[in-house]
């Protein structure tokens, strides 16, 4: 007896030795266990309800049509429906036979209207009648032929239906039904919808390597091209701002005073001004005509990443590690708005006259879109599984790019409505730029750039240029790429210390060209 309690004791201290956590989910086993075997069975319809149902299905859906009438003829049909059918049990059927074969919502008339001018109302004329087969038939015959039956006589075209047809061509390039009437009987001629095939995209000529301009003592982060097209400026991780002519790519002007990393520079179009930002947490403008630094933009907590100008206000978007984003009034040094939500660092911004006026991209795989005068997210789009690194704006269209490890996304204003995916660029892209041609260029770090058709998602062209004597393959990244202002040169920032100037090969030949000749009929 002895022994027997001390087994008890024994089991109700194992049991006990069960944490409250394992012991709930072996019950919710137990208990999945015990109606795994019911989950997939449907509900038992229950006859009742679904009368009930299908009668306010019948009055929403159908109500507008319970008075019309029902032809004799239907209920001749209703006479001659086999006996089967008499016996079936389906709610719907039997509903419909009522609503159309009832004798009491059958009516010989449909409109109190008269056959035609002049003719009185009378009980007579009231009475809708149908005419006989022969009448239709005759009718038919007396109609001219139709169109379909000149076609099929006609032995040659004329001059005056070829252009015809071609003008009918131009204005209705995708007719599906047309309907022909032949002998008094009603045809329907379907014709083939055409298959979609594959926009064609537009041909570029593909652009060469132009110039190497070398200077820099570091990574070469960011660019910007001044809004008259004489010279860009540069920032790089030896902590200089460079200021390059875009003719020669002779250096004018080195600026220091950051103690770490340029990650971005922008040049006004509204005054003689340059900003610039940097992993030192600063964000500065400098007076282009003193070369010096005149306000510096306090509040970041950590490196701050990318930065843009307002183009019709004088506002300052940075955005930083601490994932945020800031507005600054320029003058006045104000942080105007702080744009909190995203999760992680904010790798990009862009802004724009238009609404959406501000555009982020961060490494938390997420892209928003912001009012400006709230300082609030209007949009959040998620479709991306890797950090956002790039944002670039069409120059013409309502559209943006976003660039990421996974693929580039096409987006269109204002709600980030989803366009297309250009996939194949398969490496971090670092950044993106698009001309007015509708060229987009992609950068990523392994040094490669590819060139694709903005309209239809084509890649047309990959480069992947040398990196200058000296330095390691792998040193071979892109950071930044930007259009100047006449869209006819790329200029690089890479990792190999070096900017690089790509322009488009003038010899190029489209090879799709045709030479048209004219053709001259002679009467």
């Amino acid at each position: 007896m002895a022994t027997h309690s001390l087994n008890n004791l024994i089991s109700l201290q194992d049991v006990q030795k069960h944490s409250v956590h394992t012991l709930v989910f072996r019950s919710l086993k137990r208990t999945h266990d015990m109606f795994v075997s019911d989950h997939a069975k449907p509900i038992a319809l229950d006859d009742g309800s679904h009368k009930v149902k299908m009668g306010v299905k019948l009055k929403t859906e159908y109500g507008a049509v319970l008075h019309m009438p029902v032809l004799k003829e239907g209920k001749d049909r209703v006479s001659q429906l086999p006996g089967t059918m008499e016996g079936h049990q389906s709610y719907t059927q039997n509903f419909i036979v009522i609503l159309f074969y009832d004798p009491e919502y059958l009516i010989t008339g449909t409109h109190a209207y008269p056959s035609g001018p002049g003719v009185t109302l009378t009980a007579d004329t009231k009475v809708h009648r149908n005419p006989s087969e022969g009448g239709v038939h005759s009718m038919a015959l007396a109609l001219p032929p139709s169109q379909a039956r000149l076609d099929a006589s006609r032995t040659a075209a004329s001059i005056g239906d070829i252009q015809r047809h071609a003008g009918a061509e131009r204005s209705h390039p995708q007719s599906t039904a047309v309907s022909l009437m032949e002998g008094g009987s009603t045809r329907n001629s379907t014709l083939m919808r055409k298959a979609p095939t594959m926009p064609k995209p537009q041909w570029h000529p593909p652009w060469k390597l132009f110039r190497v301009i070398s200077g820099h003592l570091g990574w070469v982060r960011s660019i910007a091209v001044e809004p008259g097209n004489q010279w860009f400026v540069t920032g790089s991780a030896d902590r200089t701002i460079k200021i390059w002519d875009l003719a020669s790519g002779k250096l004018k002007l080195s600026l220091t005073g950051h103690i770490s990393t340029v990650r971005g520079v922008a040049v006004s179009s509204r005054s003689p001004y340059l900003f610039s930002c940097g992993e030192d947490k600063q964000v500065k403008c400098w007076d282009l005509e003193y070369n010096k630094v005149i306000r510096h933009y306090h509040g970041h907590l950590s490196a701050v990443y990318d930065l843009d100008l307002h183009p019709t206000i004088d506002v300052l978007v940075t955005c930083s590690r601490d994932a945020t984003a800031r507005v600054w009034d320029i003058r006045t040094k104000a942080n105007v708005h702080t744009l909190t939500g995203h999760t992680n660092t904010v790798a990009t911004v862009r802004c724009q006259a238009a609404e959406p006026q501000i555009i982020t991209g961060s490494h938390d795989s997420t892209i928003r879109l912001w009012d400006l005068i709230a300082g609030k997210t209007r949009a959040t789009l998620t479709n991306h599984k890797k950090s956002v690194r790039t944002l670039v704006m069409h120059p013409r269209q309502y559209t943006f790019a976003s660039g990421s490890a996974d693929n580039i996304k096409q987006w269109m204003f204002p709600d980030g409505s989803f366009i297309q995916n250009l996939s194949g660029h398969n490496a971090i892209i670092n950044t993106l730029a698009v001309n007015s041609d509708g060229v987009l260029v992609s950068g990523a770090d392994n040094g490669t750039i590819h060139m694709w058709d903005w309209r239809t998602g084509y890649n047309f062209q990959r480069i992947h240029a040398a990196v200058q004597p000296g330095s390691l393959d792998s040193e071979s990244g892109i950071f930044a790429c930007v259009f100047d202002h006449s869209e006819s040169r790329l200029i690089t920032a890479e990792a190999d210390k070096t900017i690089k100037v790509y322009k488009e090969d003038d010899t190029a030949v489209s090879p799709t060209i045709k030479i048209h000749q004219k053709s001259f009929i002679v009467f």
